[in-house]
């Protein structure tokens, strides 16, 4: 009897995974890459995003960089097709790249609510735009837009990443209804609160942490890892008939009041 199921097998396909020089991002990279993705990773910081691919390397991945600035429509066409001619068609694209810029909405700047519109709503789609023609012309592809808890509820001072995470949840459900009858399946991934480099001051702060423990019904933070069997799942002929939909995966913070 076989070993893995082929289901979720991804060997001989490519993922291209935006802002996964870090965090959640790399995990997702390294997560495709031990399912048999070759992987490409993405982000603006050459230098650290080769840090990262070697890290890939090293554990035996077949891994290409893209250094590029996802809020930049122009690039993102000019990159894909870079890589579509150099390294591999896209099969799989994660758009994971994001930032949050913290502030009530009354103080909030013109400048924090555009960085985060563009970098977590707009990125998705300029990288997406560029990625599903070539998919559609080839009958296949999955696209995974990683959204969040606050693409279904909102916390203060979180307004523009709200709005942004909100929109890339009906984003998926546009790319879904425009590009489901060419075979491709377009879902979303709903993290809850995950310890990463980026969340370490949060996780370090023993009230926040506390009320983070306490308000997820699991009484833990998430680890990067627990992402992963979504993303494979999401990435895998397993969720063929799976479309324009949001996988929470919260340790059940949406589940309790």
């Amino acid at each position: 009897m076989p070993s893995t199921n082929p289901l979720f097998d991804l060997t001989g396909r490519t993922a291209l995974i935006t802002g996964s020089g870090q965090g959640l991002g790399h995990a997702l990279a390294r997560g495709l890459a031990q399912a048999g993705a070759a992987v490409v990773v993405n982000g603006r910081n050459a230098q650290k995003l080769e840090a990262a691919a070697q890290v890939l390397r090293a554990a035996g991945a077949k891994v290409a960089v893209a250094a590029f600035d996802v809020t930049d429509g122009a690039a993102a066409t000019r990159e894909i097709a870079r890589l579509e001619a150099e390294f591999a068609p896209i099969d799989i694209l994660v758009n994971n790249a994001g930032i949050q810029r913290r502030a009530p909405l009354l103080e909030m700047t013109d400048t924090q609510w555009r960085e985060v519109i563009e970098a977590d709503l707009s990125s998705a789609f300029f990288v997406a735009r560029a990625v599903a023609p070539r998919m559609i012309a080839r009958g296949a592809g999955k696209i995974i837009n990683i959204c969040s808890l606050m693409s279904e509820v909102g916390r203060p001072s979180t307004g523009n990443y709200a709005a942004a995470k909100g929109g890339l949840k009906m984003l998926t459900r546009a790319m879904c209804v425009e590009w489901a009858k060419h075979n491709l399946q377009i879902n979303g991934i709903g993290p809850g609160y995950f310890a990463t480099d980026m969340t370490q001051p949060l996780v370090a702060d023993p009230a926040f942490s506390k009320w983070i423990c306490d308000r997820t019904p699991a009484g833990r933070w998430g680890k990067p890892e627990e992402l992963v069997g979504a993303a494979v799942f999401l990435a895998s002929p397993a969720s063929s008939f799976v479309n324009g939909q949001v996988i929470y995966v919260d340790g059940g913070v949406l589940a309790a009041l």
